[in-house]
């Protein structure tokens, strides 16, 4: 098999511009081929073994299950998480929801207290904890999910990046959910919910639709709120006074999610676009 036969194979599900750039990374990450051994035809001299495993990798990706599923891995804020089905695999812009929680986490003293909903594969929870314990503070972070098997893969994330982070099974649009950290006061809540409506599904690249969790994508159309509706109710119970909400947000609901919150009686309300211009986050503080 040569690297081209790899590209023309991978070109039936993406353009050929991105089948080259996988091409590439699974080589580089998956057998440790560099540009150069690629040109030097060093694809063509894989062991049995090796090859077999490509075969299979391929026939994986021919079905359009996504690059990071099949290598069971994704890099995430310069760290590498562990991903399969039934988790999200985590977005580059996200990463900047990860600098803002941080950087707000960073006012509230040496062990900030924070909150993130709807973990996943833990990326944001645990990124804000290395990016802060690596600076000398001792954050004290909580993260929840309604997936047992998500929070089976962020406990594992979590271990193996030495974060300690306690994760707790919740519904948040649950009585229980809404209820299970009263009592608690965290500085910072943070969150990248579902937020992707139904009727956007069509415009979707098949190896989102097919393998990616639809209860971590989708609201449905008449309610494109309804978990930022949900959060921000309990976070009026649970920030502490001038504590922050930050929130990944539909690029499409920006003026929306601003005037729930504000409506909901937070101050400072601010959209944020991300690096691709888009407004994607909504930060907001909470007071009395």
């Amino acid at each position: 098999m040569t690297y081209n036969d790899i590209i023309n194979r991978i070109a039936t599900i993406y353009d050929r511009q991105e089948a080259r750039a996988i091409a590439r990374r699974l080589l580089e990450e998956a057998f440790g081929l560099s540009l150069t051994d690629i040109a030097l035809g060093l694809v063509e001299k894989l062991s049995a073994n090796e090859t077999t495993r490509l075969e299979q990798m391929l026939r994986r990706l021919e079905e359009s299950e996504p690059l990071q599923y099949v290598m069971g891995k994704t890099t995430f804020c310069g760290y590498a998480f562990r991903v399969r089905e039934g988790v999200l695999i985590p977005r580059p812009e996200t990463e900047q929801l990860v600098e803002m929680a941080a950087e707000a986490a960073k006012q509230a003293g040496a062990e900030p207290r924070i909150l993130d909903i709807g973990t996943g594969s833990g990326c944001i929870a645990i990124s804000v904890y290395r990016k802060l314990r690596d600076e000398g503070r001792k954050p004290l972070v909580t993260a929840c999910d309604i997936s047992t098997g998500a929070l089976g893969i962020a406990q594992e994330n979590a271990e193996r990046l030495k974060a300690e982070i306690r994760f707790v099974k919740c519904d948040i649009l649950s009585p229980d959910g809404q209820m299970m950290f009263n009592g608690e006061e965290f500085d910072i809540i943070v969150s990248n919910p579902p937020y992707i409506c139904q009727s956007e599904a069509q415009t979707m690249h098949p190896n989102v639709l097919r393998h990616e969790p639809h209860t971590a994508l989708f609201v449905p159309d008449d309610d494109a709120m309804l978990f930022y509706r949900n959060i921000a109710a309990m976070a009026r119970r649970t920030l502490r006074q001038d504590g922050r909400l930050l929130f990944e947000i539909n690029r499409n609901y920006g003026k929306e999610t601003s005037r729930l919150l504000a409506q909901t009686g937070y101050a400072d309300v601010e959209t944020v676009r991300d690096i691709y211009g888009n407004p994607r986050f909504v930060t907001a503080r909470k007071q009395n």
